[in-house]
């Protein structure tokens, strides 16, 4: 006889099944013929014997590839070990961290910073720590799942304005005695980017504070992100893992700011500290970025001819500039029979499903780095297109798809 714990998995396991849902996770491996010039190739993978040109991928740059990177994480480890060994406030804060901190601190202007292991952890920390049910904090409807946590954990009262709107956002900071707006600097399921410099000025207007998820933007915008990032947010979220190719997360704001959450942040005083191996490896990462402008420049090409030619074979696109590039499909069963179809092709992509996406908006997630070749880049779009007639999906322009998700 099951138990009820065992009924109550098997019975929602079968329910996802069914609509599509079920999430499952894929043993990747690398075939080193595939990437013995990673400078000149596609990223690639393989999958049960066969390779795949990778569009899912969020190392937007392409420096989870550089020999130069793997060689200051072998130099980290080399010099510090391989693990932290401790907390942060037992033993485990190291110069390696330190010295990330401070140049993230000078690239963005901020005043200090604070590392995690992960963009989940920084985000919901900040938020469970800093706010409490005395607090009102408006956010943008689309925030990331980690904030959403963070800020209910919290016992803040939440109000989310509409997406990317000023108006929306206005109407709420006039209405409430606000702790601070929140919002992303790039949604990672749109693509598109929120109104910084406005939503900044809003905030001055209500003596609130503005923080930014800076995940998808962080070493890859351009405008704000500078050592004047900090006249225009107050406390700015910046990961790793994105654009920098490696593991990581931090914290920027205040001194004040960033002393109370060493010493009230249960995330931060009872986990292991981010490896020092790791933090001298984001520091390398970030300094890397600094000095190859080319990556961003050969990104924003790869971005451009994959929406000429999307638009040239009317692929609807939702109108994304940056890396993320979104073609909603609306059913989840034929999202995933698209994607299905386009790994057959040898083209992978991710296929976001509700509760990632709204119910009816589920839609292929397709990603673009620096290091895609053009021919390949190609190659995806024309399969793209075929797949996309074949299982009958409408091919309308860019501008329709835009209009009809707004």
């Amino acid at each position: 006889m099951s138990s009820l714990l065992e009924t109550k998995i098997a019975a929602r396991q079968h329910a996802l099944r069914e609509q599509g849902l079920l999430r499952q996770r894929k043993v990747l491996s690398v075939d080193h013929a595939l990437n013995t010039n990673a400078s000149t190739s596609s990223p690639r993978f393989v999958f049960e014997g066969r390779a795949y040109v990778n569009f899912s991928s969020n190392d937007y740059l392409g420096l989870s590839r550089v020999p130069q990177l793997a060689e200051a994480l072998h130099l980290g480890a080399q010099t510090y070990g391989v693990g932290s060994g401790a907390s942060p406030l037992v033993t485990g804060y190291s110069d390696a961290h330190l010295a990330l901190e401070r140049e993230l601190c000078a690239l963005t202007g901020h005043e200090a910073a604070l590392l995690f292991c992960s963009g989940f952890s920084a985000n919901t920390a900040l938020m469970k720590t800093l706010f409490d049910q005395h607090d009102i904090v408006v956010a943008d409807k689309l925030v990331h799942a980690s904030i959403i946590d963070g800020l209910q954990d919290s016992g803040a009262q939440l109000k989310r304005f509409l997406h990317n709107s000023l108006e929306s956002a206005e109407r709420l900071l006039a209405r409430n005695q606000t702790s601070a707006l929140i919002t992303e600097s790039v949604f990672s399921m749109d693509g598109d980017c929120a109104p910084i410099f406005e939503l900044s000025a809003l905030c001055r207007q209500h003596h609130t504070w503005l923080i930014v998820d800076d995940a998808h933007g962080f070493a890859v915008l351009d405008g704000y992100h500078n050592a004047d990032a900090a006249k225009l947010i107050d406390v700015q979220v910046v990961t790793f893992g994105k654009a920098l190719g490696c593991q990581g997360a931090a914290v920027l704001g205040s001194q004040a700011l960033i002393d109370f959450l060493v010493s009230n942040a249960r995330e931060y005083i009872y986990s292991t500290a981010l490896s020092p191996a790791n933090a001298a490896l984001a520091l390398a990462a970030t300094q890397y970025s600094t000095a190859h402008p080319e990556l961003q420049q050969k990104l924003l090409e790869n971005i451009t001819l994959f929406k000429r030619l999307c638009r040239e074979a009317n692929v609807p696109l939702l109108g994304s500039d940056t890396a993320i590039q979104p073609l909603i499909i609306g059913d989840a069963l034929q999202t995933l029979q698209v994607a299905e179809e386009l790994r057959a092709a040898g083209i992978w992509v991710g296929a976001i499903r509700p509760p990632t996406v709204p119910v009816g908006s589920a839609r292929l997630r397709i990603t673009l780095t620096a290091a895609h070749a053009a021919e390949d880049i190609a190659t995806c779009v024309a399969q793209l297109a075929q797949v996309l007639s074949r299982v009958g999906v409408p091919l309308v322009t860019e501008r329709q798809a835009t209009d009809e998700h707004r």
